[in-house]
Formats: structure tokens, C-alpha cells, sequence
């Protein structure tokens, strides 16, 4: 499935069903609830279910200098909102004009006027208009007025707390990606085109892809056990997330062994899947430490993604 960038695109055939409308960033078990409850009340109302969401972040555009990094690409957001039995994807290019409507505006044009929705399905914490100003009790006046349903589901609680992208977020800057894979329902994935290094990892027997240009949210300095996606093949990887302090490289950077691949890969896309984190970044007294740790790393790394399977 292909998002629908335009409005004027929309086919008639994708009007008057079930829209839910937010960022759905990292697409996690909240979303998930939110796209069933979707689907039910689009078979109940004999219409499609369409998901409304925006491209680029509005943050991105608020914020053009520090734009923030997504939990997932579009295309791979598309994707997964498509498995989860969406009809359409509309990924709006977010613009000014866009993000100053009022939240009234915004319902008018849009929901109304565009869409045609004639049932809603959103969270609690929901906002949208300018400057965040209309939430769910606004939403649930402005439905009420134009005879549209709203379904709001409860929220999903993962160890008494609500499952959010804002939590995501948070617990990736800590390393914390098994919590991580408990919140999305799969593991954090991130991206890139495989760069030429200073090639010390081949030296020591264990070569390294340095990924480059990252197009999701990277994880807390670290060393994890993953998946590295090559082509349509998956091998077990043990990553390197910072700086190389043991050889004084300063320079944060994101470095994935390969365990069992024998190949090139410069200038490849290359995706990596995090599963568990081994241990922080260490400075090692000696290029033999640091062998012997990485041995103990792919070890384990190899151990983990093979229980995972």
C-alpha cells in the first residue's frame, strides 16, 4: 500500500468511513487498539477505515532546525498500519497553514469537508488545531454537532503505564529495548546506507557495516544483540551504538557485526532490529580485552537472536 499524499487524490470510494487522525509514530500497542477498534466501527458503518496521519512530524515543522528523529519511516509506518487492517493511509505534508487552523477549522475542512467522516476513532490524550488547542472533549462537542460518532478507547497499560510514542522514546534513549519491543510489539528498527569506517573492526577479526545517514531514533550508547536485514535475508548481529572509546574516536556512530555473513555491503541498505541490550560502551586497556569482550559479546548476541527465533 502507497500513502495518499494529497487530499485531492482521495477517491470517493475512501469517503464517508472511519477515519482515525494523529502522528501514529512507532505504530505501538496503542495504536494497534486504536486501529481495531477502527476496523470495527468502519464494518459497522459499511465504510472504509482510513488512518490521517502527517509527514513530516508537525515538530518538524514547528522546529525546522532540530526536526525529530521518527520511530519508523513512513513507508515502514504505512506498512505496519496496513497489517493492522487499515483500508487507506493518508500521510499528510504537513505545512503552516495546515498547523494554525483552529481545532474547528481543522474538523470543518478536513474531517467534514474532506473526508466525510461519519464515525471517529481517537485516544484520550488526543489534540489537534493550533497550538494543541482542541483535545478530546472538544472533538467529542464538534462529532456531536455534525452526527458523527467518536469511539475513544482506553487507553494500553504496560507495567501500569500507558503505552505512548513520548514513552518510547524515552526508554530508547536509555537502551532499554526490550521494554521497547514490549511497547511496539516487535523490535525498534533502524535504518541507513552502509559508509566506509576506519575498517579496525576487520582488523581485529570481527568487521564491521558503519550505518550512516539513520533514519529513525537510535538507542542510548551501547552494545545490543539485533537483526541486521540485508536484501530479504536476516543475520544476527551484534551492534555498536557510540563512540569508540578504546581507540579514542570520540565520534558517536552506529557499527553492526554481522555473525556468519561473508561480503560486501558498502553502500547497501542496510536495516537493523535491536532485541536486547549487552552492555554499556567501555574503554579497554588493551586491543586483547577488547577482543575478548567482543568475542563474549557475539557470544551472546548469537545465543539471544536464537532463542528470539
Amino acid at each position: 500500500m502507497k500513502p495518499i499524499r494529497d487530499l485531492d487524490d482521495l477517491p470517493d470510494r475512501l469517503r464517508f468511513g472511519a477515519v482515525a487522525i494523529g502522528n501514529f509514530d512507532g505504530v505501538h500497542l496503542g495504536h494497534a487498539e486504536i486501529i481495531r477498534r477502527l476496523c470495527v466501527e468502519a464494518r459497522q458503518i459499511g465504510g472504509p477505515a482510513v488512518v490521517f496521519t502527517f509527514d513530516p512530524h508537525p515538530a518538524a515543522v514547528l522546529h525546522p532546525t532540530k526536526p525529530p528523529l521518527p520511530l519508523t519511516t513512513l513507508g515502514r509506518k504505512t506498512q505496519l498500519l496496513a497489517d493492522l487492517g487499515a483500508d487507506a493511509i493518508i500521510a499528510y505534508s504537513t505545512d503552516l497553514e495546515m498547523l494554525k487552523l483552529s481545532p474547528r477549522d481543522f474538523f470543518e475542512r478536513v474531517v467534514v469537508g474532506r473526508l466525510r467522516a461519519r464515525a471517529l476513532v481517537e485516544g484520550q490524550s488526543f489534540t489537534f488545531g493550533r497550538n494543541r488547542e482542541g483535545d478530546i472533549r472538544v472533538l467529542a462537542d464538534l462529532c456531536r454537532e455534525k452526527g458523527i460518532a467518536l469511539a475513544v478507547p482506553e487507553p494500553v497499560q504496560v507495567d501500569g503505564q500507558p503505552v505512548s510514542s513520548s514513552r518510547i522514546r524515552a526508554e530508547l534513549l536509555r537502551g532499554r529495548v526490550e521494554l521497547c519491543r514490549r511497547l511496539l510489539a516487535r523490535p525498534h528498527r533502524v535504518g541507513g546506507r552502509v559508509i566506509r569506517g576506519a575498517g579496525r573492526g576487520r582488523q581485529l577479526g570481527y568487521p564491521t557495516a558503519n550505518l550512516g545517514g539513520a533514519d529513525t531514533l537510535l538507542p542510548g550508547d551501547g552494545i545490543y544483540a539485533g537483526l541486521a536485514q540485508v536484501d530479504d535475508r536476516a543475520w544476527p548481529a551484534a551492534i555498536s551504538v557510540g563512540p569508540n572509546l578504546t581507540f579514542g574516536d570520540g565520534t558517536r556512530k552506529v557499527e553492526v557485526h554481522l555473525i556468519g555473513f561473508d561480503g560486501g555491503l558498502y553502500d547497501r541498505q542496510l536495516e537493523v532490529d535491536f532485541l536486547a541490550r549487552l552492555r554499556d560502551v567501555q574503554r579497554f586497556g588493551s586491543v586483547e580485552e577488547l577482543v575478548d569482550q567482543l568475542d563474549r559479546d557475539i557470544d551472546r548476541a548469537r545465543t539471544i537472536v536464537a532463542q528470539a527465533a
